[in-house]
This record gives structure tokens, sequence and C-alpha cells, in this order.
């Protein structure tokens, strides 16, 4: 639902990524995380949420 609200406002879907780890998992953690930055920085700026310069 939030995924969806957020692709209604502008936010591709693909920015935005769920998922459930358990505390005692901070190797997955850190995989996800990392997977995560790596996704969204290819994507480039979202140029949909840059405040205008007027």
């Amino acid at each position: 639902m939030m995924a969806n609200l957020l692709e209604h406002m502008g936010m591709e879907k693909d920015r935005v990524q769920f998922s459930w780890i358990s505390s005692a998992e901070a190797t997955k953690f850190a995989t996800v995380a990392r997977e995560v930055a790596q996704s969204v920085e290819a994507l480039g700026p979202n140029t949909k949420f840059v405040k205008g310069s007027d």
C-alpha cells in the first residue's frame, strides 16, 4: 500500500524497496542495504522531487 502511495506521488517504484530482516541478521542487512543503494544510484536523480528555483 505504501509503495502504491509513493508511486502515485511520483516516486518510481524501483526507488523504494521493502525487506523483512531480523535484528540477528546483520550480514543480510548489510547485503540488502548495499544492493538497494546500488540500484537506486543506477536510477540517477529523481527529477520529480527537485525544488524549483522560483
